[in-house]
């Protein structure tokens, strides 16, 4: 069994030599299945690996779609918190501190993820890794806001069903129920947290403002072109790094992923194949190169 849960770039080598070695792969590493799909998925095949993906939202379409093909599902949704500015007003967004975009109101969780929570661009993430490891029309999936992090995936059958995987925003449970094919008791394991929410009364779905969570225009191009997804990880990465150093503002991290995607060579990288490590590599390396030569100019977005 692997468990591939190295964040970043980094995790994606490791997690294809470690694929060949194993007969099941839990699978957390975001860049392995955003950029390195295409290598990992022929491994998978080849060696007919079970595949369980650990991020809540996946494991939970997985858990709900399992027995499923695509002509019978209407639509999927990918729940997201909201972060910590779900109710902050707009006009103080420019004013938001690294320290303050750290903070997630549910989960404990690195600076990074926690800031694209904050942004909503950890839902992005999510969406590009959904319709890389399901076989399912990407017109299917829907982003919407679920404060309490209680429900992580719901999915609409035509024929008129609909159900959800509720949990505890506790990664615990896809970790142990991944690990030991959902057989294991959750009341006996010490890190539960009891928690006495009462499911009925406290869920809550909003759709996405756009103007609140503008990531979310980016969702229309993660499939026109075969390698933008990595160019929107890469320079996702970087903006982040740039923001957690107080170099640039919260809501320019928008502005500079969309000057990526007008970038004069963007069309060129997008397009490239992504077959090979190396090839994946470079267009990695251009896409956050891009990025920080485009910060460097951008003094006008502070």
């Amino acid at each position: 069994i692997t468990v591939a849960a190295i964040p970043g770039i980094a995790g994606l080598e490791a997690t294809i030599k470690f694929t060949k070695k194993s007969n099941k792969l839990l699978i957390a590493n975001k860049e392995s299945i955003i950029c390195g799909w295409g290598l990992l998925s022929k491994i998978i095949k080849q060696k007919k690996i079970k595949v369980v993906p650990l991020d809540s939202e996946h494991f939970s379409i997985h858990q709900l779609t399992k027995n499923y093909n695509d002509n019978e599902i209407d639509k999927i949704y990918i729940t997201a918190s909201g972060g910590p500015f779900l109710n902050l007003k707009k006009n103080k967004f420019d004013k938001i501190k690294p320290k303050d975009a750290i903070k997630h109101p549910k989960w404990k969780m690195g600076n990074k993820i926690s800031v694209d929570s904050s942004t909503l661009m950890n839902k992005i993430l999510e969406l590009m890794e959904a319709i890389k490891i399901f076989p399912f029309n990407i017109e299917k999936y829907e982003i919407i806001i679920h404060p309490q992090s209680l429900v992580h995936a719901i999915v609409k059958f035509k024929n008129g069903l609909t159900k959800l995987l509720y949990h505890e925003p506790n990664m615990a449970i896809p970790i142990s129920n991944g690990l030991l094919d959902t057989k294991f008791d959750y009341n006996n394991f010490k890190f539960s947290q009891k928690n006495k929410i009462n499911i009925i009364k406290n869920l809550e779905f909003i759709k996405v403002d756009p103007k609140r969570f503008p990531m979310i225009n980016f969702v229309k191009k993660i499939n026109i072109y075969k390698s933008t997804p990595i160019i929107l990880n890469g320079a996702n990465e970087i903006l982040v790094d740039q923001f957690l150093k107080s170099k640039i503002s919260f809501n320019s991290m928008y502005k500079f992923l969309s000057l990526v995607l007008k970038d004069k060579n963007y069309i060129k990288y997008a397009t490239r194949s992504c077959n090979k490590l190396k090839k994946i590599y470079i267009i990695d390396t251009w896409a956050r190169n891009t990025t920080l030569k485009i910060v460097e100019k951008g003094t006008k977005y502070k």
